[in-house]
C-alpha cells in the first residue's frame, strides 16, 4: 500500500496454500477441469466471511469480508492506516515500512494518486483481497498452461522490485522450472512491463528479499547502503547496482589471514553476478579459483592448495573461465594516478555498476562507487575491505571503515595499481 511519496506501506500476505483435489482419473481434460474447481473455491474461501488475517508479531486479527471487522476494538474500517502501526511490529529500511499478513503470498500497491496519508484500512483490505483473488487466477492459469498429460507443476509466486514507477510486482512461475525455461515468460513480461532486453529482472535470482528476512548463508549484504555519502563541490555519486555478499579474510573455516584479500574480492564479484540472476554457479571456494587458473594455463599444478597470492589479471580470467565474463583492466602506473581515473570510475558503474577488484603492491579491495566532481576533479572512493578477520557485525564494520569512503591518499601514492572491471552481459 503506497500511503504518500515519502513513505512506502507494503501490505504483504503469506502462509501455505492448500490445493486439495481427488485426480482419480488419468484423462487430462477431466483433470483440467477438477484443478480449475478447486482454485474457484480457493477463490470463494478467500472471498467468504471466515477469511481471518493475522498480522504477524501483533495482537491484531483482521476479518477483511465482515464488513474489515478487526481486534482490538480501536480499529474501525475508517481507521487511517498509519494509525494501526501503533499495533504491529514494524520492520522499516530506508523509506519502507513492511506489514506481514499470514495467508497466502501477494504484494499489492495502492495508486498514490488515489489516497492520502489517511488512507482508510477498509480501501486497503478491499485492494488486498483483489490481488489475492488475481493472483489465485495466475496460478490457475500457470498451473494449466505447465500441465504435461497428467503431470501438475506446483505454482509458485515470486516478487519483483522493478525500476521506478513501476516497482513492486508478482510473478508466478511454475515451481523447478529453471530461468532458461522460463526465458519466452520473461521476455514477455520485459515487454509488459517496458524493460530493456540487456539484463536480466525476472530471473529467480532477482526475485525481491523482504527486509525482515535474515539471509541463510549468513553473509552481510550491501553493507554500504547505511553509509552517508561525502560531499563535493558540484559532485555527484556513482554506485554498484544491485546487491552482493561482503566475503573478506577468515570467512567459511578458512584461513586466509594475510594472503587471501584478492580472492575474497573476486567472491564479492561473483555474488554480485550471482545475485543479479547473470549465473547459478555457487560463490567459488579458494580452491576452485585456483583449480580455475591451472585449467587456464596460467599457474601449475602445484598452486592448488597452496597460500599464493593472485591479482586482477587472475582475477580477470577466474571470471573469464568459471562464468563467462569478460573484463577490462585499467592499469596506473602510481597510486597518486588514480584521483585523475574519476571519469573513467563513474562512466563503469553508470553503465556496468559492478564492483571493482583493485590490487596494488600486496593489497587487494573492492571498490563500490566514487563521488566525484567534475568541474573540480575531486574524488572519494567507497572501498568494502577483505582484509577485516571479525563477525558479520554491520555496525563495527561501517564504524571502523571496513565499508567507507576514502580519498585519494588511502592509495599507496608510489606503487602501481591494476584494476579489474567485470562488464555486465547483455543479455535478458
Amino acid at each position: 500500500v503506497v500511503v504518500d511519496s515519502d513513505t512506502t506501506t507494503i501490505l504483504r500476505v503469506k502462509g501455505p496454500l492448500e490445493l486439495k483435489c481427488q485426480l482419480d482419473t488419468t484423462d487430462a481434460q477431466l483433470m483440467r477441469k477438477v484443478i480449475s474447481r478447486t482454485f474457484e473455491d480457493l477463490r470463494s474461501q478467500v472471498k467468504s466471511e471466515s477469511c481471518v488475517l493475522a498480522v504477524c508479531d501483533s495482537p491484531v486479527f483482521i476479518w477483511p469480508n465482515k464488513g474489515v471487522y478487526a481486534t482490538p476494538e480501536e480499529i474501525s474500517p475508517t481507521t487511517p492506516c498509519e494509525d494501526i502501526h501503533q499495533w504491529i511490529q514494524l520492520c522499516k529500511l530506508i523509506l519502507s515500512v513492511l506489514i506481514d499478513l499470514d495467508l497466502l503470498p501477494s504484494i499489492v500497491f495502492l495508486d498514490k494518486r488515489r489516497f492520502s496519508r489517511s488512507l482508510w484500512f477498509r480501501s486497503a483490505c478491499e485492494r488486498l483481497l483483489e490481488a489475492l483473488t488475481h493472483q489465485l487466477c495466475e496460478m490457475e492459469k500457470v498451473t494449466l498452461q505447465h500441465m504435461r498429460d497428467t503431470t501438475v507443476l506446483v505454482p509458485e509466486a515470486l516478487h519483483f522490485l522493478l525500476p521506478e514507477p513501476k516497482g513492486l510486482v508478482t510473478v508466478v512461475y511454475p515451481a523447478g522450472a529453471s530461468d532458461s525455461q522460463l526465458e519466452t515468460q520473461r521476455k514477455e513480461l520485459h515487454q509488459q512491463f517496458e524493460l530493456p532486453d540487456d539484463r536480466p529482472y525476472f530471473r529467480r535470482a532477482n526475485a525481491y528479499h523482504f527486509p525482515n528476512e535474515p539471509y541463510k548463508d549468513g553473509y552481510l549484504r550491501n553493507p554500504h547502503v547505511v553509509l552517508t555519502h561525502p560531499t563535493l563541490d558540484n559532485g555527484k555519486v556513482y554506485l554498484v547496482q544491485g546487491i552482493y555478499s561482503y566475503h573478506h579474510y577468515m570467512q567459511d573455516r578458512m584461513d586466509d589471514n594475510g594472503w587471501g584479500c584478492a580472492y575474497r574480492s573476486l567472491q564479492t564479484i561473483c555474488s554480485w553476478f550471482q545475485q543479479q540472476g547473470y549465473v547459478e554457479r555457487p560463490v567459488p571456494t579458494h580452491k576452485e579459483i585456483q583449480q580455475a587458473l591451472v585449467d587456464v594455463g596460467d599457474k601449475q599444478t602445484s598452486f592448488v592448495g597452496s597460500r599464493q597470492w593472485i591479482g586482477s589479471i587472475e582475477v580477470q580470467a577466474v571470471l573469464n573461465q568459471l562464468l563467462g565474463i569478460t573484463s577490462k583492466i585499467m592499469f596506473v602506473s602510481q597510486g597518486s594516478e588514480l584521483a585523475s581515473k574519476g571519469r573513467e570510475l563513474a562512466n563503469h558503474f553508470l553503465t556496468e555498476g559492478t564492483p571493482i577488484m583493485i590490487g596494488g603492491g600486496v593489497l587487494a579491495h573492492t571498490i563500490l562507487g566514487v563521488t566525484w566532481s567534475e568541474t573540480t576533479g575531486q574524488i572519494r572512493y567507497l572501498i568494502l575491505d577483505p582484509h577485516y578477520t571479525g563477525a558479520e557485525d554491520l555496525q563495527l564494520i561501517t564504524d571502523k571503515g571496513w565499508c567507507g569512503w576514502k580519498g585519494p591518499d588511502f592509495w599507496d601514492q608510489t606503487a602501481y595499481y591494476n584494476l579489474c572491471l567485470p562488464q555486465r552481459p547483455k543479455v535478458i
